[in-house]
C-alpha cells in the first residue's frame, strides 16, 4: 500500500491560511489526486476563523507552547494558545487515524512550521524552531517536512 501523508490543507489549495487564501503546491496536487494526501488545518481545527489575524509564538517554540512555557499571540495581542494546542491534537489524531508517518506542513507557520517560525514580534524575523503542530507530530514520531523540502520525501 502506498504511503499516506498528512498535509496542511492550505498547501492543497484549500483556502484555510490566515488570510483566507490557499497555497497550492503542484507536487501535492498529484498526491491528492492519488488519494494519498489527507488535509488538515490545525488552526481551523482548533476553532479559529478564516480569515484570522496573523499569530506568532511568543517566548519560545512550539515545544515550549506544548510545555506551557510560551504562548501563541495574534498581532492584535489575543492569546490563541489553547486553539493552537487543540488544533495540534486534532492533527495528530487525524494522522493516527489515516496511518500517516510523514506530514508535509506549511513552512514558517506558528502551527505547522517544521524548522523555522517567526520570532513573536510580528516583524518578519525568522528563528529556528517548530510550530505547535509540527512539534506535537515530531514528539509522536512523525517525520515533518515543509513544502520547501519535498523532493525525496514523496514516495
Amino acid at each position: 500500500m502506498a504511503n499516506v501523508y498528512l498535509v496542511s490543507a492550505c498547501l492543497l489549495g484549500i483556502p484555510t491560511a490566515y488570510d483566507g487564501e490557499g497555497r497550492l503546491v503542484d507536487e501535492l496536487r498529484a498526491l491528492a489526486a492519488e488519494g494519498r494526501a489527507v488535509p488538515v488545518c490545525p488552526e481551523v481545527a482548533g476553532g479559529l476563523p478564516i480569515p484570522r489575524p496573523p499569530a506568532e509564538v511568543v517566548g519560545g517554540s512550539g515545544e515550549d507552547v506544548l510545555d506551557g512555557k510560551a504562548k501563541v499571540v495574534t498581532i492584535d495581542g489575543e492569546d490563541v494558545t489553547a486553539a493552537y494546542i487543540r488544533g495540534a491534537e486534532v492533527a495528530l489524531a487525524v494522522a493516527r487515524r489515516c496511518g500517516a508517518t510523514t506530514a508535509v506542513l506549511k513552512a514558517r507557520s506558528p502551527s505547522c512550521g517544521p524548522s523555522h517560525i517567526y520570532d513573536g514580534t510580528h516583524s518578519g524575523v525568522l528563528v529556528p524552531g517548530r510550530g505547535v503542530t509540527a512539534a506535537l507530530l515530531r514528539r509522536a514520531g512523525l517525520e515533518v517536512v515543509s513544502e520547501e523540502g519535498l523532493p525525496g520525501h514523496l514516495g
